[in-house]
């Protein structure tokens, strides 16, 4: 693997949803290149937590952040704004793999953000990332991606240490997040795990 792009339409969806993986995946691949664009943020103090959190997630990798200033809430209204940066960063960008929000996700931004991959990046392999909320609506995944504990402990601390905009919240704590990687752990047959929905995989066999 040599390019990772990460999309999420709010700061801290990302490493909520894939802070683990992303964390094996950079520690795996060191000089790893990594785009990450954000659609809400830009300009306010939860920008600065999310550079700070991807910067330690990728801590190895070579890094590049674009934080939004789209409306929280209102992505679907600005629609042509999220299609034409994601447009953009197609021209200057050719991942090997997508982790973005799942495309039945609850949340209209999540699910909006969702929608338009597959119109830009019609040719990569995208997986849609879970984000436990009030809404309800964690679905079966098809993927599973294994975090020894320790690496779970690591994206722990990194939710706790950078996010502190989000620590009132009633779902952002260590059991919930925890709790989540558990189950996940069981269905996949480890001890914790990450999720994935997978709309569509490709497998080549044989020789380049």
């Amino acid at each position: 693997m040599d390019h990772l792009l990460l999309l999420g339409a709010h700061c801290d969806d990302i490493a909520i949803g894939c802070g683990g993986t992303v964390l094996q995946l950079c520690r795996a691949n060191p000089g790893l290149q990594v785009s990450a664009v954000v659609l809400c943020g830009g300009g306010t103090a939860r920008e600065a937590e999310e550079r700070m959190a991807l910067a330690a997630l990728c801590a190895k990798a070579e890094l590049d952040v674009m934080v939004l200033d789209l409306p929280d809430g209102r992505v679907p209204a600005h629609w042509t704004r999220a299609k034409d940066a994601l447009e953009a960063l197609r021209l200057r960008c050719d991942p090997d793999l997508i982790l973005a929000p799942a495309p039945h996700d609850a949340h209209q931004d999540h699910r909006t953000l969702a929608k338009l991959v597959p119109t830009v990046f019609r040719a990569h392999q995208a997986l849609g990332y879970e984000i436990l909320k009030w809404d309800g609506d964690l679905a079966q995944p098809n993927l599973y991606v294994s975090l020894p504990e320790t690496v779970l402990a690591d994206k722990l601390d990194i939710l706790h240490r950078h996010y502190g905009s989000q620590r009132g919240r009633t779902w952002f704590d260590d059991e919930a997040f925890r709790g989540l990687a558990r189950v996940r752990g069981v269905q996949s047959g480890d001890r914790y795990a990450e999720a994935f929905h997978a709309p569509k995989l490709s497998l080549r066999v044989g020789a380049s």
